[in-house]
């Protein structure tokens, strides 16, 4: 296809792929900001808190580390991993890629660091996290005085640079520029009489034939024509969030200790403390993220699989649709848990007002991430399959 088309699939109306012009110019230019954005983040006064006469500032990575001292190291892993490492190594590693990519002779190991920064995407939650630093600062102005710094700030336009760098990097067109400096070699011309296959990395599509086992001429990544035992582990993985949503919501995921009381504080019972104080639209916002969200998106992901399983043909692009939500939306349930994670680095003031984190956080962090995990793992294309509506097709 040419530079500037898009390509929509004309099955279910998906985007196959949309090549930009102009993409890696623009993506190169909002990365070098964003890496100048996190770089300040990391380095200027963040929040403060005051009350009493006492006074605790905070840093973008204060959380993790009070989380870990806590003894809850797995919800600083998390936290470390979904804010701090996926967000900085992504950026460091795009402009790597995209900077080298204007040299003569770019280095051989840049297809590899493209992979990887491209698997970083889907974890780097910094505009989640946003949300999270929102939620906690309405909680706190009226506890104490809340000082807003320039690495907040800094965050802010992090979170604006990395959505522009994602919108205008184009997948398609980082691999033709591969092609073009010799970093992996030129695919083959496809021939469509005979069945195709397309890789999950690069995108190419290359002739294989059903149930052979073989390499993407491009990328080298192994081919599959489904995504291997998708259904099986979709429902191990789905079990297993069931199971942990039901201590995610029984066990507190915080309490909070002021002047020597204090009361545990559960998910559902942080939605009903910001209703009483007024805050519906906040309330409201929590509440579809931390309790709706995962409860959807289970019941979402398991109706998916039985009506796979047991052959429907009926409403497939509704359902094709349907999985397309539940893959994008999981990743918003992660609001508690960073609203946490500020709150502990903050409010920790002795005998006046301490926060400290519940078992119930690390329940509730598990099923978000493992329900992203079970998205993942789910191929929307076996639905189609099952209806028998890829009968006949030599094209896969």
């Amino acid at each position: 296809m040419e530079d500037g088309t898009t390509a929509h699939c004309s099955r279910c109306h998906a985007t196959l792929h949309k090549f930009r012009i102009t993409s890696l110019n623009n993506a190169f230019a909002y990365t070098c900001a964003g890496l100048v954005f996190f770089l300040m983040a990391n380095f200027l006064p963040f929040i403060s808190l005051e009350i009493s006469g006492q006074f605790h500032a905070a840093s973008l990575v204060t959380g993790i580390f009070a989380l870990y001292n806590q003894g809850l190291w797995e919800l600083a892993a998390v936290v470390a991993l979904t804010m701090f490492v996926a967000p900085g190594l992504r950026l460091g590693s795009l402009f790597i890629v995209l900077g080298c990519l204007t040299f003569k002779r770019p280095p051989r190991w840049l297809p590899d660091l493209y992979r990887f920064a491209t698997l970083l995407a889907h974890w780097a939650m910094i505009e989640v996290y946003m949300l999270g630093v929102f939620v906690a600062y309405t909680k706190l102005i009226d506890l104490a005085s809340v000082t807003v710094g320039a690495g907040l700030l800094s965050l802010g336009a992090l979170m604006l640079t990395m959505i522009a760098a994602g919108g205008a990097l184009d997948n398609e067109t980082v691999w033709r520029a591969f092609e073009r400096r010799g970093l992996v070699p030129s695919p083959l011309k496809t021939d469509s009489r005979r069945p195709t296959c397309q890789c999950h990395t690069c995108g190419l599509v290359s002739n294989v034939e059903p149930g052979a086992h073989d390499d993407c001429p491009r990328c080298g990544m192994a081919l599959h024509y489904r995504k291997p035992n998708s259904v099986s582990r979709t429902w191990a993985l789905v079990a297993s969030a069931i199971i942990l949503y039901l201590p995610a919501n029984i066990f507190p995921v915080m309490t909070v200790i002021s002047l020597g009381r204090g009361a545990p504080d559960t998910i559902i019972s942080g939605v009903i403390e910001l209703a009483d104080a007024g805050m519906w639209p906040l309330a409201a916002l929590v509440f579809f993220a931390s309790i709706l969200v995962p409860v959807l998106k289970l019941i979402g992901l398991i109706i998916l699989l039985i009506t796979t399983q047991r052959g429907m043909a009926r409403r497939l692009h509704d359902r094709t649709v349907l999985y397309r939500i539940v893959e994008a939306v999981g990743r918003w349930s992660m609001i508690d848990i960073f609203m946490i994670s500020i709150l502990v680095a903050l409010v920790q003031l002795g005998q006046i007002a301490t926060i400290e984190p519940g078992i119930g956080a690390v329940a509730f962090a598990s099923v978000v991430v493992i329900t992203m995990i079970a998205a993942m793992n789910f191929d929307p294309r076996l639905m189609w399959d099952a209806a028998g509506a890829n009968r006949g097709r030599r094209s896969q």
